[in-house]
């Protein structure tokens, strides 16, 4: 909820605090919890909601409606609404007017994170990348020059298919797709980690494979500095990944610009998230939703 615990005495922040005021017309008290809220008599701030949803709500215990227990109240606070940041971001961010958005970025940058959230927060049809199926990635990062070639080969079939499959099939439940990958990823990296010989056989079946592939509504790039990528890496862990290199990280990155660089397109954006956490801190997740919407 973008709020962290501090760790002064008595009442404090906490990420997340529930408060159960009514259950019904129960009376309970144990160890861990009392109904009605002991509090809520004294708070202006929990009286006044209440008597917006039912004003003739009574406490099971002194029979008062809320209306009245608000008039009785003696706290005297001001009572503000919350800022709509609050509120579902469907209600906020148009993200559906884009049939198919594809999120990228370089190894550790987030993406799949991002996808992941955008889809639950607004019931699009996730499609992630099946990296952790392809039994050449951890070959290919204790031997690249060996495998590289068949590494590269696996995922460009696998992202067509993949691609082909998911995103042209009608769902009744979902109006649009977010994905964490965009087709030319394949030409990026293959580019990089492909020899020349290589590289000019795998560009040809590129490109009379995605002449078959829907494109983008809209292609999100996220940048992370060089350093942040390299923290990210190492914090979720996977043991194949931990050898990655600066040098190889930025040889993406540049890949990535060049590639946007020559496209020429608006539905293009790229957004910085160097200073952002968006998986902790919500106000930085909006912002990330703004930034699409602009």
């Amino acid at each position: 909820m973008g709020r962290e615990r501090s760790r002064k005495d008595g009442y404090s922040s906490r990420p997340i605090d529930i408060d159960i005021l009514f259950f019904d017309d129960q009376v309970k008290k144990t160890q861990r919890v009392t109904i009605p809220h002991p509090e809520l008599e004294k708070r202006k701030f929990v009286l006044q909601p209440l008597v917006d949803v039912n004003a003739e709500l009574e406490h099971p215990i002194s029979g008062k409606s809320v209306i009245n227990l608000l008039a009785e109240c003696q706290d005297e606070s001001a009572i503000e609404k919350q800022s709509k940041w609050l509120r579902n971001p469907k209600k906020d961010f148009p993200i559906s007017k884009y049939r198919y958005l594809a999120i990228e970025g370089n190894i550790g940058a987030g993406k799949t994170s991002l996808a992941t959230k955008i889809a639950k927060d607004f019931n699009a049809k996730l499609i992630l990348e099946r990296f952790k199926e392809n039994p050449f990635l951890p070959k290919f990062y204790a031997d690249a020059a060996r495998f590289a070639f068949p590494l590269e080969m696996s995922f460009l079939a696998d992202r067509y298919q993949q691609l082909l499959e998911d995103i042209t099939q009608h769902d009744l439940f979902t109006e649009y797709v977010v994905a964490d990958y965009d087709a030319y990823k394949s030409l990026i990296f293959a580019n990089i980690t492909l020899q020349d010989e290589e590289f000019t056989l795998y560009k040809k079946l590129f490109h009379l494979m995605h002449k078959e592939l829907p494109k983008p509504d809209l292609y999100i790039y996220l940048y992370q500095n060089t350093d942040r990528l390299l923290e990210n890496i190492k914090r979720r862990g996977r043991e194949f990944e931990q050898g990655i290199e600066a040098s190889y990280l930025k040889k993406i990155n540049e890949g990535y610009l060049e590639f946007i660089k020559n496209q020429h397109s608006d539905s293009i954006k790229i957004i910085d998230i160097s200073d952002k956490d968006f998986i902790k801190n919500r106000k930085d997740y909006l912002e990330v939703l703004r930034e699409i919407m602009s």
